[in-house]
C-alpha cells in the first residue's frame, strides 16, 4: 500500500511561481508512473505532467515551457515545478501512482491564482 502526501500549493499571484511536492511511504516500484493531475471547480480531473516508467515525461499542452515534473533519485518523491502561473491554472492538484494494477491517490493541494 502507497500514501501520497501533497505539499506545496497555496495563493499564488498571475505570473508567480509554485513548487508542490508529493511524498509518498509505502514502495514504490519501477513498474510504477507517477503523474500530477489537477480538477478545477466544476471541471474534470485532467492530468497536468506524467512521468512514466522509463522516465519519459509529458505535459498537456496548456501548461508546456511553463511547469516542470521530476521526481527524487528514490522515486518517493514527485515534484511540480509551476511558473508563469495563470489564472486558468487554478485548481486543486493531485498527485497519482500507477501501473501493474496499482492507483493511488493524494488528498490534493490546492493552487488558487488570483491578484
Amino acid at each position: 500500500q502507497v500514501q501520497l502526501v501533497e505539499s506545496g500549493g497555496g495563493l499564488v499571484q498571475p505570473g508567480g511561481s509554485l513548487r508542490l511536492s508529493c511524498a509518498a511511504s509505502g514502495r514504490i516500484f519501477s513498474f510504477h508512473n507517477m503523474g500530477w493531475f489537477r480538477q478545477a471547480p466544476g471541471k474534470r480531473r485532467e492530468l497536468v505532467a506524467g512521468i512514466s516508467r522509463d522516465g519519459s515525461t509529458n505535459y498537456r499542452d496548456s501548461v508546456k515551457g511553463r511547469f516542470t515534473i521530476s521526481r527524487g533519485y528514490a522515486r518517493n518523491t514527485l515534484y511540480l515545478q509551476m511558473n508563469s502561473l495563470k489564472p486558468d491554472d487554478t485548481a486543486v492538484y493531485y498527485c497519482n501512482v500507477w501501473g501493474n494494477g496499482d492507483d493511488y491517490w493524494g488528498q490534493g493541494t490546492q493552487v488558487p491564482v488570483s491578484s
